[in-house]
Formats: structure tokens, sequence, C-alpha cells
């Protein structure tokens, strides 16, 4: 398992944990359940020290875990018959933009199985995946193919359920070249207008227009350890400070935690993650993601169109919004 800096007393506590129970079974004539239980309330103690006081910093290092569940994960097990699509029928395909239509299982949790869009970007696991992934970054034909998929499922009445996880559109000249900008802009459009349910699903990171074109929807939900913002980080800090050394100052600033957003109305839901992050326990997070999902899909399902699509303008017209007091 990879090691984030803040989690090594941790592990180290869980290391000499492990070792004395070891111990314990193979010599067979020490008994040391006190020690070990004593150990384990230590474990626990630190464990709720460290991830319930997480900065937020330390929250977008967790999103960017290279075991925490990606989109396939979460697709594989929130659905079942999942049938991939490809192509933006213009250009190519993206493999960082994954798409396509399933059977949501919402009988798990209390509401119905249903047909359903699902698109989000999919980082890679090893380095092959990551370059044939762009690192989740995707290109204008990405953004295309999605905007084709979720149109192909308002034709079909099917509800859209939207998952991202990118560190942002990717930057190359050749992405440029084919109209990057356009198509993000233009899915933003799409998506304001699509006459069926949109959930969107924060999982990971969130990172400027490369996640909100496929962000706009009528429920915006997102994982405890996410972070969603115009900017990551480092690139803020090297804009401020020109340097990358003060990005645990940009993340501060930029406020770009789940508590964060909820406070400002830019996300609906907060989905809780198992305690040390979605990685170690992906089980409970998927069953945690798809009960909100279920939810959301029930609220909206109930919802005539033009109450949806009025809805929908309003959430994003509040926006940023405020209102001027008279002068003192």
């Amino acid at each position: 398992m990879h090691l984030l800096e803040f989690e090594k007393p941790l592990v180290d506590l869980e290391t000499k944990l492990r070792e004395l129970r070891t111990f314990e079974a193979e010599d067979g004539t020490v008994d040391l359940t006190e020690q070990i239980h004593a150990l384990e309330r230590r474990v626990e103690t630190l464990k709720a020290s460290i991830y319930q006081n997480l900065t937020r910093w330390q929250r977008v290092q967790l999103a960017r875990h290279p075991d925490r569940p990606y989109t396939l994960d979460y697709i594989g097990a929130l659905t079942e018959g999942f049938v991939e699509l490809h192509g933006d029928r213009l250009f190519g395909e993206d493999r960082a933009m994954v798409g396509g239509f399933g059977t949501f299982m919402g009988r798990r949790w209390g509401s119905r199985d249903q047909t359903v869009c699902i698109v989000g970007q999919q980082k890679g696991r090893d380095t092959k995946q990551r370059k044939d992934r762009r690192f989740g970054m995707p290109n204008p034909e990405g953004y295309r193919k999605a905007k084709r998929l979720m149109e192909m499922a308002a034709k079909f009445g099917k509800p859209i359920i939207t998952l991202l996880d990118t560190p942002g559109a990717f930057p190359g000249l050749e992405a440029e070249e084919r109209g990057q900008a356009e198509a993000i802009a233009r899915n933003l459009l799409v998506m304001a207008r699509l006459p069926v349910p949109v959930v969107v699903v924060v999982i990971g990171e969130g990172a400027s227009g490369g996640a909100l074109g496929i962000g706009v929807g009528d429920k915006i939900l997102m994982l405890e350890n996410a972070w969603y913002s115009v900017i990551s980080p480092e690139s803020c800090s090297s804009i401020l400070w020109r340097s990358w050394d003060y990005k645990e100052d940009a993340a501060r600033a930029l406020k770009l935690t789940a508590p964060d957003l909820i406070e400002h109305s830019v996300i609906d839901e907060i989905i809780p993650e198992p305690l040390g992050g979605a990685h170690r326990d992906p089980k409970k997070t998927f069953d945690a993601v798809g009960k909100a999902i279920a939810v959301a899909l029930d609220t909206l399902g109930a919802l005539p169109t033009d109450k949806l699509l009025a809805d929908r303008l309003a959430k994003f017209d509040a926006m940023g919004s405020w209102t001027e007091g008279e002068p003192a």
C-alpha cells in the first residue's frame, strides 16, 4: 500500500501490533492479550486523531491516493450488464473518458433497478495504463464522447450519472488545436438542458474545467476526502508565489474540500468514507455512494421535466451570488 507522510506514525503502530500478534501465535507459551489490547486501543485512538483532523492539503493527498477506487471500479460495483461505448464520431476515441449504459442496482438500497448512462474520467493503475489514459485528463474528443452519450440517454429518457476524478483537461497543444475549451463549454450548455435527471459524484480529484465539463447536474454529491476546485493547489501556488512550495497555503485559501463546498452550496451532499479513506474499505465506499445515488435518482425521478430544468438552472444561477448592504 502506498504510504502518505502523515500516515507513517499510524503504520508504525500497526506494524508493531502485527508483530506482537505473530509472536504470540508462533510462540504459544506467552500470553500477550493485555499488551495487544492496549496497542489496539492506541491504534484506534491515533487513527481517529489523524483522519478526523485532516488539513485541506492532506485531503488532497488522500483524493490522489493510487489505491483509491476509480470510475470503472464504481461502475463494476454499482451496475450490472454495463456496455462501454467508444468514440465521439468526430475525431476518435479517448480512453481518459469512459462511458456507457448499464443497470444501476438500486434494489440494494431500497430503490429500483433502472438503466442509466454513466460517464467519468478514468486514471490508470500502472505506468502503461496511466500513459494510455493520460492520468485521467481527457482530450476534446473525450468531452464530445461524453456529450454524445448524454444526448443519447436524453433521447431514450435514461438518467445520467457522472463520476468526476481528474487533475484537469489535457493541456497539450493538440488538445487546444482540436478545441478543448469549446468542447468543455459545449458540454456545459448541453448538460444544463438535458431533460433527464443528472447526478454528479466527485469521487477523487475535481480540477478545473476538466471536471466541470461533465459536472453540471441536478444533485452534486462528493466523497468526504475528495476535492473540487477551479485550480489545483500546486498550480495556484505557482501562479501566486512562483513556486509549488506554498501548495498547502493555496489549498487552505481555495477551500476545496467537501465541508467547504457544502457550506457555500456548491455541492448538495457529502458521502462519508471509511476512516482512513475510500481505499481502506472500497466495498463500504461503494455502498455509501450507491445509496446516495439511489436516493438522488428517486427524488429527481419524481419531478416533472420543466421543474427539473428550472431547479437545475436556479441551482447554478445562485452560485457566487451575494447581497450588497447599505453603506455604514
